[in-house]
């Protein structure tokens, strides 16, 4: 207990970003000693970095063959179809790409082709929706012309029966009205008669 006490307070963990002197120390204590235990380099090295900060300074930015400039479209293809075997498994997909590091492959995924995904799939999610809607919108205009075509046909239908009925009405009262022992009053008489009525009364 003490000694890890010890321990914590000699040793001062500096964060943040690299100084352009403690990426020379590193490069020149790797050059003269090579790769090892990361921990342990950090402390021979005499950089107050922990062993994590030191591999991945090393790996990720100050290594000879860190193979810079933008992802080719070959490398992103491959990106891809290595992404789709093996998921999130970016230190294996890195091997496969010589000179490129598992964080630079993990940030490009992230933030270009996981982006050009979403965004393809919400396009056609808003392709389905609008073509359901188009479909919904063509079946309920189908159904209206059936209906006014029909309301118009049962119009037509009941205009047909009044005019029938008319007609019939008509020859019925042309009928009776020839009637051979039938009076056929004209609407002159009508009136006159009525005037009488009101006189008498």
């Amino acid at each position: 207990m003490d000694k890890r006490t010890c321990d914590s307070q000699d040793v001062e963990v500096r964060k943040g970003p690299w100084t352009m002197e403690e990426d020379l120390i590193l490069i020149n204590y790797i050059a003269n000693h090579g790769e090892g235990v990361w921990n342990s380099l950090a402390r021979s090295a005499g950089l107050k970095r922990t062993g994590k900060s030191c591999r991945l300074r090393w790996l990720n930015y100050l290594r000879p063959n860190v193979r810079r400039g933008n992802i080719t479209p070959e490398e992103q293809l491959l990106i891809m179809e290595l992404h789709a075997k093996w998921g999130n498994r970016w230190s294996k997909i890195a091997k496969h790409l010589p000179g490129r590091t598992d964080n630079e492959i993990k940030n490009f995924w992230r933030t270009r082709i996981q982006k050009h995904i979403k965004q393809a799939e919400n396009m056609n999610r808003i392709s389905s929706n609008i073509s359901e809607h188009n479909n919904i919108q063509q079946a309920s205009t189908s159904q209206t012309s059936t209906s006014l075509a029909d309301s118009i046909e049962t119009y037509s239908g009941n205009n047909n029966n009044n005019n029938n009925n008319k007609n019939n009405m008509g020859t019925t009262f042309h009928h009776q009205g020839n009637f051979p022992n039938e009076n056929i009053w004209s609407m002159e008489d009508l009136w006159s008669m009525q005037l009488l009525n009101d006189a008498n009364n």
